[in-house]
């Protein structure tokens, strides 16, 4: 068996070599065993059984710091931890009984473990085959013993093995031990050295550009390096490795390290955020251009207004506000505020001035009466006229009085309220009580508050006016008469020497109804169920008391009221109904249960508690007399005046409808008898509807005409109308529906013809029409010879003709019309077009030159006379010459 140890590039293959290894208990390794396919390994436990672990599998043992490394378990293990005497392993277990070899269980005893030193490890090897044991620098003692059954051989002499030596721990990153805004002294620990002594260290920066790549900027083996030369609050990078002779650590993790920075920029004037009587708060700005990473404390310095001692230092720390204390009041103090850092300390900011808020002002005098006491008010002065202490108070608290406020308290009252606020030396107390004491204090005021207040003052007001009186009773004997009475009020020092009664409909407009030395008074003449207001109101020789509250009393109720309104027919009363409807009366207190509606001969018609009613059954155009009566739970009230209404007359009947024109795009109807044209105020109007594809009626006309044209129809179509007539009387019921059909249109008219004229013959040729809705289109061309009538030379479906044997002598017309043949009614004929002249040849003059000749073949063609177009638009044109010339003459002659 050999122990081999591990160098730092070394890296196990399960085909190279095998591992077995057990719970070692090491301060700072880990252990792992591996075991190939188709090899074993026994271990024992702590209880004294025996493990049998089976290839392939790798057991790691866990380190002292409780992590447990990632673990392979083969197909039919599993891992178990357990936990002993504060060290925690990881055994691999199979989850059936295990045969190695394909022999049975050992059913005894098993032989006594192998033992090593300084270990605390058992083995027992089930193979006589070299077995590597993997760990870095570690001292390791074995020693043998065979087996065989239950025998056991004699453990051999023990031999102790030690690992490779590999590279150095990564270190911990450099920290910075001091440093200025241009240099920085960077200190760290050794790491350990897996055995191999440490020889140099390697320091890597960013060199300040943040970038991400390092540069070597310090090799050897001290433990602290100085960098100089730095720019000033700047960010560098640091990362630090450790070297041995077995080759270089992991670098450690980067750490940022900042430069100092300047000195700092004087910072602004202070600023105040409050002031108190002894105290003052003030805050003040960081340096301007300053970074964050700074760290800059400040010193604030305050001088007292007038104490000669100049500026002492009040606050020092890093705060951006402080709190003085143990100030004067209203007193002027100077700051100012110094920045200073690890380089040293700044210019004093500009100097702020900031003063104490005052005090109070302190007691002033008793207040003193001035002039006769008066019923209802008092006149004070604030300080004794006798002492002359016609001045604020003596304390006045660092701050001049600004103003007084006097407090009142009542008779029999210990709370008082404020009766004046202001600075006069004297004021004016009204709105008080004849023949009462009251109570009066002082205190005086400035920017810092109230002070205390003065000793309390008493003063008795003389006589005075009767005092309010208690609201009347008011006793209602029947539905228009009322008594009312009332107590006598508290007289104030006086005797009452009349009442005054007001009684009004309204509280607001009451009346005097009664006055004199009588407690009650008698009110007849009122309304039924009707609300009336009352108070009264005593009177002495001081003078006049105020009146009572106003007393609300209500009369008994009776039958209601006649109804009033005259009545109105309802928007849609019939000719057999009369829709009446009326305001409600005055119930007088009682509710209106119905209501008696009188039509003369006609029985009464009694109603419910409604306004309106429609009456049926009733004549057309017949004049009624009607009248309304209320009545309520204690009887019926009186009759309304009598009213007329008339019923109307009886809807009208729909007249007759027929067509009186019509083309292939229009139907002219016309109904009743009566004028084309009728006035809109006619009574009798009539509603034309025409029914459309959907089967339903939509109307055309509305109005009192008796003729309609309806437009923009279709050709050969038939059309459904019905009509009806309405008045004022109402709508009238629709006619039966009329059916109309639309004639097909003719063919539109062609242009005129063309003719050419060859010899003795001539060719006439014209447009062409399309077919009209599937009837075919032919043509019937007729020709004039000289001043006969014209006569039909053709008739088809060509577009041309040619007309022989022509006399040279005769002057020739020719039109031409379009005809539909339609295939369940007659041809319709088209409008002819308009006519063309052939002007018979001329003969040569002989002797007439070859120019001459031409001019007579010119000649010798047709001209042609104007169309009907042509010949419309120049009627067309001569009238409006006419027109513009007539209208100008007016305009000369007559107008002015």
């Amino acid at each position: 068996m050999a122990v081999l140890g591990e160098t730092r590039s070394w890296s196990p293959k399960p085909w190279d070599f095998r591992r077995y290894n057990c719970d070692f208990h090491h301060k700072s390794e880990v252990i792992l065993v591996q075991v190939n396919p188709g090899e074993a390994f026994t271990i024992q436990r702590d209880d004294g059984q025996f493990q049998c672990i089976t290839g392939p599998a790798q057991v790691p043992m866990m380190s002292p710091n409780g992590s447990v490394p990632q673990i392979y378990v083969p197909p039919g293990y599993v891992q178990q931890i357990i936990e002993e005497n504060g060290v925690r392993r990881v055994l691999v277990l199979p989850q059936t009984e295990f045969h190695p070899g394909g022999h049975s269980p050992l059913h005894h005893p098993p032989p006594p473990p192998p033992h090593a030193t300084h270990t605390h490890t058992h083995f027992c090897f089930t193979k006589s085959e070299d077995r590597m044991l993997c760990h870095f620098y570690v001292l390791c003692v074995f020693r043998v013993q065979a087996m065989c059954n239950c025998l056991q051989g004699v453990p051999s002499e023990p031999v102790s093995f030690t690992t490779l030596s590999c590279e150095p721990d990564g270190p911990s990153p450099p920290r910075k031990t001091s440093g200025t805004k241009s240099s920085l002294v960077l200190q760290w620990k050794a790491p350990c050295d897996n055995g191999s002594k440490i020889q140099n260290y390697i320091l890597q920066w960013d060199e300040g550009k943040g970038t991400g790549a390092f540069e070597q900027c310090y090799y050897g083996p001290q433990k602290q390096y100085r960098l100089t030369k730095l720019s000033t609050a700047s960010r560098y990078y640091f990362r630090l490795a450790a070297k041995n002779d077995m080759g270089v650590s992991e670098f450690s993790d980067v750490v940022h390290i900042m430069t100092s920075c300047s000195v700092p920029a004087p910072p602004l004037s202070p600023e105040l955020i409050q002031s108190g009587v002894t105290w003052l708060c003030v805050r003040w700005h960081r340096p301007a251009g300053s970074p964050k990473e700074d760290e800059i404390s400040y010193v604030l310095e305050m001088e007292e207004e007038g104490s000669g001692y100049g500026f002492q230092a009040s606050y020092d720390g890093d705060e951006l506000s402080h709190t003085v204390r143990n100030l004067h009041r209203s007193t002027t103090y100077r700051f100012r505020v110094i920045a200073y850092n690890a380089e040293g300390k700044s210019n004093p900011s500009g100097v702020s001035e900031f003063t104490t808020a005052p005090d109070r002002p302190g007691c002033p005098c008793r207040l003193t009466m001035k002039g006769k006491p008066h019923p209802t008010m008092f006149i004070f002065f604030f300080f004794s006229l006798s002492l002359h202490l016609l001045a604020p108070p003596l304390v006045d608290g660092g701050s001049a009085v600004s103003s007084y406020s006097v407090e009142m308290f009542a008779p029999q009252v210990d709370e008082g309220w404020e009766v004046y606020q202001g600075s006069e030396l004297d004021c004016t107390v009204g709105s008080l009580l004849p023949g009462r004491t009251y109570g009066f204090r002082l205190r005086a005021a400035n920017k810092a508050g109230y002070g205390p207040f003065s000793e309390r003052s008493e003063v008795t007001t003389g006589p005075g006016a009767p005092e309010v009186c208690r609201p009347p009773h008011v006793t209602c004997k029947s539905p228009t008469c009322a008594v009312i009475s009332w107590e006598a009020p508290p007289c104030n020092g006086a005797a009452v020497s009349e009442y005054r009664l007001e009684w009004g409909a309204a509280e607001g407009s009451m009346q005097m109804c009664y006055t004199g030395a009588a407690l009650s008074h008698e009110m007849k003449g009122l309304l039924p169920a009707t609300n009336y207001f009352c108070r009264v109101q005593a009177v002495n020789v001081a003078g006049v008391g105020p009146f009572s509250d106003a007393v609300l009393c209500q009369t008994p109720c009776s039958v209601p009221a006649p109804v009033m309104e005259e009545a109105r027919p309802l928007l849609y009363s019939s000719s057999t109904c009369l829709g009446l409807r009326w305001e409600a009366p005055c119930d007088h207190g009682s509710e209106i249960m119905s209501y008696l509606i009188d039509l003369g001969e006609r029985q009464p018609i009694l109603t419910g508690p409604v306004t309106k009613y429609i009456i049926q059954n009733l004549h057309p155009d017949t004049t009624y007399r009607i009248r309304i009566q209320a009545l309520n739970s204690l009887g019926a009230g009186p009759f309304s005046h009598t009213f007329k209404l008339k019923t109307k007359p009886l809807p009208p009947l729909p007249p007759r409808l027929e067509c009186t024109a019509s083309s292939h795009q229009t139907l002219r109807l016309k109904w009743g008898d009566g004028p084309a044209k009728a006035q809109p105020t006619d009574s009798l109007q009539y509603h034309l509807q025409m029914e459309d594809k959907n089967g339903r009626f939509i109307s055309l006309y509305k109005g009192p005409c008796h003729t309609h044209k309806v437009q923009r129809l279709n050709e050969s179509t038939s059309y459904a109308f019905r009509i009806q007539a309405f008045n004022e009387a109402g709508e009238g019921p629709f006619s039966t529906v009329y059916t109309f059909t639309t004639p097909r249109s003719p063919p539109a008219p062609l242009k005129a013809p063309r003719v050419e004229r060859v010899d003795e013959s001539c060719e006439v040729s014209w447009e062409t029409l399309p077919p009209m809705k599937g009837d075919p289109v032919i043509y019937c061309l007729q020709s004039m010879q000289g001043n006969s009538e014209f006569k039909q030379i053709y008739k088809g479906s060509a577009t041309s003709y040619q007309l022989p044997n022509l006399s040279s002598s005769t002057e020739y017309r020719f039109r031409v019309c379009a005809i539909r043949q339609c295939q369940d009614a007659p041809e319709i004929i088209g409008p002819y077009s308009s006519t063309v002249i052939m002007l018979p040849p001329r003969v040569d003059t002989p002797g007439v030159s070859g120019t001459t000749g031409s001019k007579a073949a010119e000649a010798q063609k047709p001209k042609r006379s104007l169309t009907d177009e042509q010949f419309s638009f120049l009627i067309i044109a001569l009238l409006a010459v006419t027109s513009i010339l007539i209208a100008v003459a007016i305009q000369y002659f007559v107008i002015e």
